[in-house]
């Protein structure tokens, strides 16, 4: 079997304000944003003997749309002198709507830059002051009808549901409304809240709840079901794809232990068995790259259990499944044999199939994918 090529990661971690909901780490300023760029290019240097190409490329964040194109195409100047980038590599760029004018689309596709998935959100004007995002539902549509006329085809939206004081039917007039623009990709992720977060306080405080898990399943599964009437498939728990063309290659690297190389603050990376994650704190990270050394917070090597309890756990989350006869040639395991009595079980009860070789969850099975995984 061919070996897949490395995937890169970038980490812009800079914000002009913070959503209620985000975990993901950044700060609200704009000002070390050169320093940091700076610093970001001796990173990619430092790992061209370690990585020598890849195929996807993904700019995430914070809000990597606050780089102007001229920040963008330095970037992208150290990493095309470094690696090989694949001609038909997926090149991935986070934007938010509010950052998005024709003209830097534009300027986008020149450096590169073929797909773009916007954090829309909601349509709901509402809802998204609720999130303290710093869009509003025009822009949110501006966005989308820009990024055609910029000619993007492959074009991603992110949307929250199970949020306080929104309804079933209003979800659903949400989805709607993102469809109706064709998107290739979209991700619809349920509410989560980290107690760093805003958001968690304000739930706190006013007594609110995140929905039981009776409402999650019905959202989860009508999620599912409004995609699917309208041609999209559901290849993962929180995201679903037009045709392959639109899948997200790069996040399919993370689901499969393929090799990746993660640089900025926070970033983790993955080769030959071993993960290690960068120091979270800019500040940081540029003190010790300005020292001469790798802002490395610590690394662990992965036993063949965990890799294949991780593979189980992510596997699972698929809709391709497991390839049963792969996962024991690389893990040593036959899954039918030491699980059958469980794996007969959740047959039995349509959390999962037995198909062609592959062990895949139903769709009553990806809604509670995480449970699965613990078989």
């Amino acid at each position: 079997m061919k070996e897949e090529q490395a995937g890169l990661y970038i980490h812009i971690p800079f914000c002009l304000s913070k959503c209620g909901y985000c975990s993901f780490y950044s700060i609200k300023s704009v000002n070390l944003i050169p320093e940091y760029i700076a610093a970001l290019k001796k990173e990619i240097e430092y790992y061209r003997k370690t990585f020598s190409s890849f195929d996807t490329i993904y700019i995430g964040g914070g809000t990597p749309s606050l780089l102007t194109s001229k920040q963008l195409a330095d970037i992208f100047t150290s990493i095309n002198k470094y690696y090989k980038i694949d001609k038909s590599a997926e090149i991935t760029l986070e934007a938010n709507p509010g950052d998005i004018s024709l003209d830097y689309l534009k300027t986008l596709r020149d450096i590169g830059i073929n797909r773009l998935n916007i954090g829309i959100q909601s349509f709901n004007d509402k809802i998204l002051k609720f999130f303290g995002r710093r869009h509003s539902a025009k822009e949110a549509i501006a966005a989308m009808e820009a990024t055609r006329v910029a000619g993007f085809d492959n074009l991603g939206i992110d949307l929250i549901y199970g949020v306080h004081g929104l309804g079933i039917k209003s979800w659903v007039n949400t989805l709607q409304k993102a469809v109706s623009f064709k998107p290739g990709h979209l991700s619809c992720y349920q509410l989560s809240l980290s107690e760093k977060t805003s958001l968690y306080k304000k739930y706190s405080l006013n007594e609110w709840h995140l929905p039981d898990e009776k409402t999650e399943l019905k959202l989860f599964l009508i999620t599912a079901e409004e995609l699917g009437n309208a041609g999209y498939t559901h290849y993962e728990v929180s995201n679903f794809a037009l045709t392959d063309k639109f899948k997200s290659r790069h996040n399919q690297k993370y689901w499969r232990h393929v090799p990746y190389l993660g640089l900025g603050p926070a970033a983790n990376s993955f080769l030959n068995y071993k993960r290690w994650w960068n120091k979270a704190t800019v500040n940081t990270y540029l003190k010790d790259i300005a020292c001469g050394k790798m802002p490395v917070e610590d690394s662990e090597t992965l036993s063949s259990e965990q890799l294949q309890l991780e593979a189980l756990f992510l596997g699972l989350r698929t809709k391709a499944g497991i390839d049963l006869k792969l996962y024991k040639t690389k893990y040593g395991a036959d899954l039918l044999k030491d699980k059958k009595t469980i794996i007969d079980a959740l047959i039995k009860n349509k959390f999962v199939e037995l198909k062609n070789g592959f062990l895949r969850p139903t769709r009553a099975g990806m809604a509670v994918a995480d449970s699965l995984a613990l078989i």
